[in-house]
């Protein structure tokens, strides 16, 4: 994915990533203009599958200074994502199960249109964090002693 617009870092960290899906999301013009100057944001957005549709709640796309966009609150608006049904009908399984969640992972462009990844995550404990960090950490340290011996 070259032509990402933008990362949820926060969300690897989180949750334990299982699966990973794509879907295209439905925007206004305006939406579609700002995320080309790079003014997006998902870390606090999640995604939820209410009847047959899935959408995606709390991404903020600030406007350009410029546009037409009158009311704050369609920055922070609730967006559409476009999968096919049975797509969308084997996910809603998948998060019924206990302590699953759908997060976006990245916004990207793909032949013109904005793509969402969208990823099937269980949430990690506080433990497993400071795990993970104290691994990241002596992984870091020992790349480190090995470029010095070369």
């Amino acid at each position: 994915m070259a032509n990402t617009i933008v990362n949820n870092k926060k969300a690897r960290f989180d949750y334990i990533i299982i699966d990973e899906y794509e879907a295209g999301i439905s925007l206004k013009g305006w939406e579609v203009k700002s995320l080309r100057e790079g003014r997006g944001n998902i870390k606090e957005s999640y995604a939820t599958i209410k009847g047959s549709e899935l959408l995606l709640i709390g991404s903020h796309l600030s406007p350009l200074p410029h546009s037409n966009v009158i009311d704050e609150s369609e920055s922070t608006r609730t967006r559409k994502l476009l999968m096919h049904r049975r797509e969308i009908n084997k996910i809603s399984s998948l998060v019924n199960e206990k302590g699953h969640t759908l997060v976006p992972l990245s916004m990207y462009w793909k032949n013109g249109n904005v793509k969402v990844s969208i990823g099937l995550a269980k949430g990690r404990k506080k433990q497993d964090k400071r795990s993970l960090i104290k691994e990241r950490d002596w992984k870091r340290q020992a790349d480190r002693l090995r470029k010095l011996n070369r």
